[in-house]
């Protein structure tokens, strides 16, 4: 290998979408979230832009001419659309008499999933070049003067592969769903409590009781008139919960141009009107659970849309495991197990380094003890061995890793 070089790039359409996809694709999962379209259609949307917060500072790694690996990686004058919560960290430098933004952070803007963020296209030298990105990343933060590096929702290798640079470890727990083969959705729910089946079978049919009929719609099917219908529902929820929404409207007309097979809506139909909706992603692997919105209040809709369907729709494809996004303990009396999820951040200030270190120590202990005590109150039946669903996320990891 010649002489690697590093540099930064404002703008995902300025990086040949040939050259960034063999770098996101030279694992063994497909991760729609990586590609090339999903990211462009964030940042030529105006979605993740300088306007709002995520100027684009996506590390590139060449050998002469050719491109060896990249990282999608921008700079932050906030902490929102992140889902690894570290406000308390910039308050306590705030107080100190500090600037905690700008920050660089090496993630998928609104995304809460794991996937690579050291993305080689070097084959059998992928850990050489994981491990220069890793370093040029520290190089361009301590160059540029921001306060900290993050990057979040990592595999386990990459995780571990950062903290032997000296990067500090963070731990995180999210609710997925693995599917032991399952060739029905009743199939799933022989393997839970009596009980538990019985609360879910009667959610399911609460949920659609008042004549709402359910629309799995991806591909060709997609048009601007689902896209205008779900993006009143993301509207309405953004506005009532979040606050400011993240997404324009030309976010999902890009998507629905580019990538629509990789896109599924979900959506609920009430008396021949759209009344709600959820939108989903699709890896090779998994099944990504991303947006919901609705303009009708029914019991269990939002269950049925987000959970059983995303379920149903795993099953009939093959689909490995959902992941249905951040948060929600009340996941697991539907059947998702937690799962730990992974970042590693670089801090500028020793001092407040040692202060972030000595909070990770005692988060991870807290993290760790409340997935114990959730995953021993899963609704399976007690003589279901749960490691058989554990074991095949776990390879999933791997594959990913």
């Amino acid at each position: 290998m010649s002489e690697l070089t590093a540099g930064v790039c404002n703008d995902i359409s300025g990086i040949s979408a040939g050259a960034w996809n063999r770098c996101a694709d030279a694992g063994d999962e497909y991760n729609p979230f990586l590609d090339h379209r999903f990211l462009h259609a964030l940042e030529a949307s105006g979605s993740a832009s300088p306007k709002t917060g995520w100027q684009p500072f996506h590390l590139v790694l060449r050998d002469g001419d050719r491109l060896l690996g990249v990282a999608p990686m921008y700079l932050k004058s906030h902490s929102r659309g992140e889902y690894v919560f570290d406000g308390g960290w910039a308050e306590a430098w705030y107080r100190a008499g500090g600037e905690y933004y700008p920050k660089l952070q090496a993630s998928i803007p609104f995304t809460p999933a794991t996937g690579p963020r050291l993305l080689s296209a070097s084959g059998e030298r992928a850990a050489v070049v994981e491990e220069q990105l890793l370093a040029a990343s520290v190089q361009v933060a301590e160059r540029i003067g921001v306060s900290s590096l993050h990057y979040t929702f990592m595999p386990k290798a990459q995780w571990k592969r950062a903290a032997k640079l000296g990067l500090l470890q963070r731990v995180d727990t999210q609710y997925h769903w693995a599917n032991a083969g399952f060739d029905t959705f009743d199939e799933f729910l022989s393997q839970l409590a009596s009980k538990k089946r019985k609360n879910i079978r009667r959610e399911r049919r609460e949920a659609i009781r008042e004549d709402i009929e359910i629309e799995w719609v991806t591909g060709s099917d997609l048009t601007e008139r689902h896209w205008d219908r779900f993006y009143a529902f993301y509207m309405d929820t953004a506005n009532r919960k979040w606050g400011t929404p993240y997404l324009t409207r030309r976010f999902f007309s890009l998507v629905n141009e580019t990538m629509p097979e990789r896109t599924l809506l979900i959506m609920a139909r009430r008396r021949g009107r759209y009344i709600a909706g959820a939108l989903n992603f699709i890896g090779s692997h998994a099944l990504f659970g991303r947006n919901w919105g609705c303009i009708e209040d029914h019991r269990f809709l939002h269950f049925e849309l987000c959970y059983y369907q995303a379920i149903d729709f795993a099953i009939a494809h093959g689909l490995q495991r959902v992941e249905a996004g951040a948060q929600g303990p009340h996941k697991v009396a539907r059947g998702y197990l937690p799962r730990e999820t992974y970042s590693v951040h670089w801090i500028r200030d020793a001092s407040f380094r040692q202060a972030v270190e000595r909070y990770l120590v005692q988060e991870k202990r807290y993290v760790r003890q409340d997935a114990e005590w959730t995953a021993a109150r899963a609704p399976f039946r007690k003589d279901i061995d749960l490691s058989r669903y554990v074991a095949r996320w776990e390879g999933n990891q791997a594959s990913a890793e």
